[in-house]
């Protein structure tokens, strides 16, 4: 694949003016409905500041690929990759280290000298 999904694109498909409060919401995971929520109050704060950078970052930001992610899971992990990556791989290193940790526990089993098994494989020669 070779779109980024480490990246902020526009959400140009779910998005209401630009897609950037719909890629903000794919990007970090809240929900769409409360950034554009939150824009319309920064906006009313900052006496209309937050459009220029509004404008500015449609301007600038990337179109969304259309396949970026392969479902809602994946989604999801990717979300929570940008948002703490230090915890995303920590979760994988413990997952790989699982299935290392269970592969081992197989092979020595298999390996093991179990006569019982061997007795048991014998019997069905």
């Amino acid at each position: 694949m070779s779109a980024s999904r480490t990246k902020f694109y526009l959400d140009k498909q779910n998005g209401k003016v630009f897609g950037v409060c719909s890629g903000l919401a794919d990007y970090t995971g809240i929900e769409a409905l409360w950034l554009r929520v939150g824009m319309i109050l920064l906006t009313l704060m900052t006496s209309g500041m937050v459009i220029v950078a509004y404008i500015l970052i449609a301007m600038m930001a990337p179109a969304k690929p259309r396949e970026l992610y392969t479902g809602a899971e994946d989604q999801k992990f990717w979300q929570g990759v940008r948002s703490n990556p230090k915890r995303s791989t920590a979760e994988v290193r413990s997952k790989f280290r699982d299935i290392d940790r269970r592969l081992a526990d197989i092979e020595m089993y298999y390996t093991s000298r179990n006569t019982r098994l061997a007795d048991e494989i014998d019997s069905l020669r």
